[in-house]
């Protein structure tokens, strides 16, 4: 038998077979739907994942600014940027970037649970996030898929 039969393959970004996905977000809870869009994303759920290579699947998220947060999060919970000069520490509660703009606190969530590198950015960018029911990737077909069905 000849032992060199069996080899890994790893996937690239032209064998990689990536699929449009419809999600929709209304009622979920934050943290479980981040999760879980980062995995389908990096592509973890393909029996082909390859660490160093974009071979998730694109993600179309619509009613984003319904996620659900449990507890007293909205009021307590606090995202921190910094404007880059000395003391340009800025604080915002979940209750004002739901004012702003809500689509944000799933960005936010899902970036914060992807790689911090070249590939994690441009993974990030397979994400589309819309507050209502309208999208504007109807011509990739999307197929409707059922996140609470996803492990």
């Amino acid at each position: 038998m000849n032992t060199l039969s069996y080899k890994t393959i790893s996937a690239n970004k032209e064998t990689a077979n990536k699929e449009w996905l419809l999600i929709d977000a209304e009622g979920q809870k934050l943290g479980r739907l981040a999760s879980k869009i980062a995995k389908i994303l990096r592509g973890k759920h393909k029996t082909n994942f390859t660490p160093h290579a974009d071979c998730g699947d694109n993600i179309v998220i619509i009613n984003a600014g319904k996620v659900v947060l449990s507890g007293d999060k909205t009021e307590q919970k606090e995202y921190v940027r910094h404007t880059g000069y000395p003391g340009g520490q800025k604080f915002s509660s979940v209750a004002e970037i739901k004012v702003k703009d809500p689509r944000r606190l799933l960005e936010y969530a899902v970036k914060g649970m992807l790689p911090k590198n070249k590939l994690g950015r441009k993974v990030l960018k397979n994400l589309y996030l819309y507050e209502g029911v309208e999208h504007e990737q109807v011509a990739q077909q999307p197929k409707t898929f059922d996140i609470n069905a996803f492990i």
